[in-house]
């Protein structure tokens, strides 16, 4: 099977019959909705079957394709987004679910080893990462449904096939955002004759969607018995965070959510995070494993800079078809996270109301969330789907929890949004949620 890999070149790139093509690429003709994009394909052989975008302009768009194992001619599409915001999806491939893991033993002879469990098992799947220049992620919804599109026309194949939108972190906020673009687009193809996107579900791991509970989640899980049956953190500790929290509350409250006001929402969050996020981040330990101590870099996974030295390897970026006059892999880009921070992206914008309006159009929503997570615990994930406002709210509410093995299952009979925990499980859960279910 070929292993191929794509480049999308946005408006205002260099047009691409202007940069040279390697050997072993060519280009093909662009496509008529997209006058100003190109598509470039080049011959790969990266982990499993690959399609990958470079863009080397003003917008950059980058993803990885792996067909699926089982039945790539009829299987559904997964697209996966890690978080951030500015990260880079390459760690879900090659830490969590994709076709490869990074190799931590130095057993392989190319770096990577084989994952049973890669959600390419089940489903046609791609990673993909945001465009460098973009600061909002209403701007970024935008970007990637024009990459959607230009997938699905680039290859026909797929077209028509159940879309799921999936990823973590900052995913609670990127996903609603993108999904609700794609169904909107989806209504004006519609009216045009057009080809849809056949958008079916969303699925949230460990992700920051409504910011109102992340602070009295993070209380619960540094100082009750939410993760750890004996919690972590000083009593004095958590006295101090107790006497904050509801100050922290007001303040998010008044500045952030029911009228949002850029100076105030800057002093509210600056006031929550010093008051009760410094005591976690001066443990020393994993924020997003709290059961561990951090090592490695900010992200506290080894894991994380061997990928980083693998994926920066010049015989990798040759293959991958990288620009050489790129820099070395990073697997965040502080400039994105600047940019949207400056924005106030998440803060700024209730995004548990896109969430809201998706099911209310008969998107399936799933959020999941290990326990041992604390960046964006199971604790303020579950407060804010048990007080969304939805016209199935009453129904979820009456619905009782069920243990599923490894954790605790909420679902309703329509099945339009479950809520799935994780025992024992930190942030990057998305291997261990799928094990279970191809076993």
């Amino acid at each position: 099977m070929l292993y191929l890999k794509l480049l999308v070149l946005f408006p205002g790139l260099v047009a691409a019959t202007q940069t040279p093509l390697p050997n072993s690429m060519h280009l093909s003709s662009s496509l008529a909705r997209f006058p100003n994009h190109r598509v470039r394909i080049k011959q790969s052989s990266f982990c499993d079957p690959t399609y990958l975008d470079v863009d080397k302009g003003a917008k950059h768009l980058f993803f990885y394709f792996f067909e699926s194992r089982k039945d790539p001619a009829k299987d559904d599409v997964i697209i996966w987004i890690n978080g951030g915001p500015g990260c880079s999806s390459a760690m879900g491939l090659l830490m969590e679910l994709g076709p490869c893991s990074i190799d931590m033993k130095n057993a392989s002879s190319n770096g990577t080893i084989w994952n049973p469990y890669g959600w390419n098992q089940e489903a046609n799947i791609f990673f993909l990462d945001q465009p460098q220049t973009i600061d909002t992620t209403e701007g970024a919804a935008k970007n990637v449904y024009t990459f959607i599109s230009l997938f699905f026309e680039s290859f026909p194949q797929f077209a028509g096939r159940a879309l799921h939108l999936s990823g973590e972190s900052y995913g609670g906020r990127y996903l609603p955002v993108f999904a609700s673009e794609i169904y909107d687009q989806k209504q004006l193809a519609k009216a045009q004759g057009r080809q849809i996107l056949n958008l079916q579900s969303v699925i949230i791991g460990n992700g920051i969607t409504d910011i109102s509970t992340l602070y009295p989640g993070r209380y619960e899980i540094e100082c009750s018995i939410a993760a750890l049956e004996v919690p972590f953190q000083s009593i004095s500790a958590c006295v101090r965070m107790k006497a904050a929290l509801p100050r922290c509350q007001r303040l998010m409250r008044t500045s952030c959510i029911e009228q949002f006001d850029a100076i105030d929402c800057r002093a509210a969050v600056n006031f929550c995070d010093a008051e009760l996020s410094t005591g976690m981040w001066a443990s020393g330990r994993n924020v997003y494993d709290i059961s561990k101590m951090c090592v490695g870099d900010g992200l506290c996974h080894e894991e994380n800079g061997v990928i980083t030295k693998y994926l920066s390897d010049p015989a990798l970026r040759e293959l991958l078809g990288v620009d050489p006059q790129a820099t070395n892999f990073s697997s965040c880009s502080n400039s994105v996270g600047s940019l949207f921070n400056a924005r106030l992206d998440k803060w700024a914008v209730p995004t548990q109301n896109y969430v809201a309006n998706l099911l209310d159009r008969g998107i399936q929503i799933l959020i999941y969330a290990g326990t041992y997570d604390w960046q964006c615990n199971w604790v303020a994930n579950r407060m804010w789907v048990d007080k969304l406002e939805w016209s199935g709210q009453e129904a979820y509410a009456a619905l009782e929890w069920a243990d599923w093995g490894a954790g605790e299952v909420k679902q309703g009979t329509q099945g339009l949004l479950s809520f799935v925990t994780i025992r024992g499980a930190g942030h990057m859960i998305s291997f261990f949620l799928f094990v279970g279910e191809f076993d």
